[in-house]
């Protein structure tokens, strides 16, 4: 036996050294080869008696569980003149709620080892708790109060409107903050909700009362627009009991969400805002406009267009701007796709004297991704997609999240799992027609944030279209 052992190990050794004496050619990355299929485990569906839909999927890696309450209505349903209303009534949720005050209840989730968090998104509102599978049937009322008896204490209130208001004050003087709402702003203009930050104005802040955060809750959170998800060590038949304890008898009006947001017209012509930011080192770039939900047959041809453009960081945009010519630390573009149409932009912050150079290099990239892609950068970005996909599943929150999506926007229920065959299904031909369809580089809005005495000239010589200053403070109005 030993005999034995020691000859394999000398064969090992001979290996070994034979290997070592063969180069290795590491001028090139090996080929990535096709990306392997994504197999999931099955989505158990399942209702409560009072209505809710629950979905639960098991995932065995750690005794740990991941529960996403998730309603669809979100920012978008802000009403008019009361703007970052959908938003403060989730930051609110856990700020008291049944018996406890807002230390109460983070206190009762602490001793659990527990996560529990709130939050307002364009579409949807979450309520998410993440625990210890041991610990899940003593946290779920805990959660079940936050979403169902919430107090909204004014004084929590106050203090949460201060904390906005000031936000907003300091937004208009950080440059990436500011172009973040002030590109929405010029394109969807004041009156569109997709025009304001999710956090409201101050006007509209000053506004809200505790009286429209209950009638927000009562018309909208409700069992009738929700979905109770649920990723971890658990099966559906195991953890219904303690969900219906827990959110059986919560009632509600019945009906759907909220309808979204009309689509605004696209822009006639390209037009040119700068804002001006004395002294600043940098100045910050967006170009783009009104974009597609996120319910457009184009969706797959989008995202791979996207990966060339400005997606991935091999993207046509990072490579110009960063690598070739050295202008920005980044580059990027993208569709933001809701239930309405959201903004696309591409945007990077560019050096101050590299600024007219920079935007003449952004245009080259708007108007190159219109001709036929050469056939590796597609396979490429084809492939980025595509192995990118199971990082989302890689953890109970990102799985509940990933479930949580397909149900916001109404995906099929095999949509991930064939997720990798659609985005290989795009052709260099679905490519083009979707840069002709949707990036029309004379109708845009290009904004600046930047120092406009250094700036100024430059950008005129570059007849963009009309240029138009605008104040910080008139982006917050």
């Amino acid at each position: 036996m030993r005999r034995t052992s020691l000859a394999a190990a000398a064969v090992c050794l001979l290996c070994a050294a034979a290997a070592a004496q063969t180069p290795v050619d590491r001028s090139k990355p090996p080929a990535a080869g096709p990306a392997p299929a994504l197999k999931l485990p099955p989505i158990e569906t399942r209702t409560l008696s009072n209505g809710l839909q629950v979905r639960v999927m098991g995932v065995r890696k750690v005794p740990t569980v991941h529960v996403a309450l998730t309603i669809r209505t979100g920012v978008a349903a802000d009403p008019a003149g009361k703007f970052g209303l959908a938003s403060l009534t989730a930051d609110m949720l856990d700020e008291g709620a049944g018996s406890r005050n807002a230390l109460e209840i983070a206190d009762a989730i602490d001793f659990l080892g527990a996560d529990l968090s709130a939050s307002g998104g364009v579409d949807a509102t979450s309520v998410e708790l993440h625990v210890p599978v041991a610990r899940l049937a003593d946290a779920l009322p805990l959660m079940a109060d936050v979403v169902v008896r919430p107090t909204f204490p004014e004084a929590e209130l106050n203090r949460l409107r201060e904390e906005r208001l000031a936000g907003l004050l300091e937004m208009q003087d950080d440059p990436e903050q500011l172009i973040t709402a002030a590109f929405p702003r010029l394109v969807f203009g004041a009156e569109h909700r997709y025009g304001s930050p999710a956090i409201g104005t101050p006007a509209s802040l000053k506004s809200i009362a505790v009286s429209d955060l209950e009638a927000f809750h009562a018309a909208n959170i409700r069992p009738a627009n929700a979905v109770l998800v649920v990723a971890g060590d658990v099966t559906a038949d195991g953890v219904l009991p303690q969900l219906e304890r827990a959110f059986g008898g919560w009632k509600g009006a019945e009906g759907g969400a909220s309808p979204a947001p009309a689509n605004p017209p696209a822009a006639a012509a390209r037009r040119v805002y700068l804002i001006d930011t004395p002294g600043a080192a940098q100045s910050q770039i967006r170009i783009g406009g009104v974009g597609v939900p996120r319910s457009t047959p184009d969706y797959f041809a989008l995202r791979v267009l996207n990966t060339i453009l400005g997606e991935a960081f091999t993207s046509r945009l990072n490579t110009n701007l960063r690598e070739v010519h050295g202008y920005a630390y980044g580059a990027a573009s993208r569709f933001d796709m809701r239930l309405s149409a959201g903004p696309f932009y591409a945007a990077a912050g560019v050096q101050t004297d590299k600024t007219a150079e920079a935007l003449k290099e952004f245009f080259v990239e708007l108007n190159r991704i219109h001709e036929p892609v050469p056939s590796d950068e597609l396979e490429k970005a084809k492939n980025y997609l595509a192995l990118l996909l199971p990082r989302n599943f890689e953890t109970t929150r990102g799985t509940a999240a990933s479930l949580a999506q397909a149900w916001i926007y109404n995906l099929p229920a095999d949509y991930y799992t064939t997720y990798a065959d659609r985005v290989r299904a795009v052709t260099a031909a679905d490519v083009k027609r979707a840069a002709d369809k949707y990036i029309v580089p004379g109708k845009v809005a290009v904004v600046i944030v930047g120092d406009r005495k250094a700036i100024e000239p430059g950008v005129k010589a570059l007849n963009l279209g009309p240029l138009t200053v605008v104040q910080p403070g008139e982006i917050f109005r």
